[in-house]
């Protein structure tokens, strides 16, 4: 893809780079989110009990906490204040499930506080989803049909646009983390050892956020390479 006639393009290997990141760390999250799956919580409480409990505390009784089928596809939907779990993590007693649904709660608490990395993220959601689109398909025309650096720029600034979303989601993630840790102990929903085994499955989640992140400016600088070359021979 995009390369030169029979030539083979070596910015392809940042692609290369950034997929085999991408693959390492949802390895990772996968592997560590079931191995402890298997441990279960010395208070017995499923994902969704410690999510409700967590709510409440931080007065969000208003949230609902609802079930979504699928596996680790747990999210907060901050347009209509439901909590979302999945089917491995809404009934399950585990230390992992308990993690990921507490993790879920820090990112209702940040919308509650007006968490500004949060509104930021909320802002960026559209036009990250426009530049995902369309970014990368506009520098692909405009390099292999031969049209304006102008045009090909306009493509990179598109795409620019989700490698800024990525970005912003990292500190975002990593505080609701690090929220849902404090209140899973503070609450006495886990006890400190299980804290720890909660933390390496919410430290191996991020590493997806970092990786994807990566990917994202690794594709970025390639768009930026390939239109340099195409800047000289114009």
């Amino acid at each position: 893809m995009l390369g030169y006639g029979y030539y083979f393009d070596p910015t392809y290997f940042l692609v290369i780079i950034g997929a085999v990141l991408s693959i390492w760390a949802s390895a990772r999250v996968n592997n560590t989110f079931s191995k402890y799956s298997r441990v279960r919580s010395m208070t017995g409480m499923t994902g969704a009990e410690a999510a409700r409990m967590i709510l409440n505390y931080n007065g969000l009784g208003d949230v609902q906490v609802e079930h979504v089928s699928g596996s680790l596809t747990d999210h907060y939907d901050p347009r209509t204040r439901v909590l979302r779990l999945s089917d491995s993590t809404y009934a399950s007693g585990s230390v992992a499930a308990i993690g990921v649904a507490a993790h879920e709660c820090g990112h209702a608490v940040q919308h509650k506080e007006g968490y500004v990395p949060l509104k930021i993220r909320g802002a960026l959601v559209p036009v990250a989803n426009f530049g995902s689109m369309l970014g990368l398909p506009i520098v692909v025309l405009g390099l292999v049909f031969g049209l304006s650096y102008t045009f090909i720029q306009i493509g990179i600034w598109i795409f620019a646009a989700s490698v800024l979303f990525q970005i912003v989601t990292l500190p975002v993630e990593f505080n609701a983390s690090g929220r849902a840790l404090k209140m899973l102990q503070g609450y006495n929903i886990l006890t400190e050892e299980e804290a720890g085994y909660c933390r390496k499955v919410l430290g191996a989640a991020a590493l997806t956020y970092v990786a994807a992140a990566a990917s994202s400016i690794l594709q970025l600088l390639r768009l930026l390479l390939l239109s340099g070359g195409r800047r000289d021979r114009d």
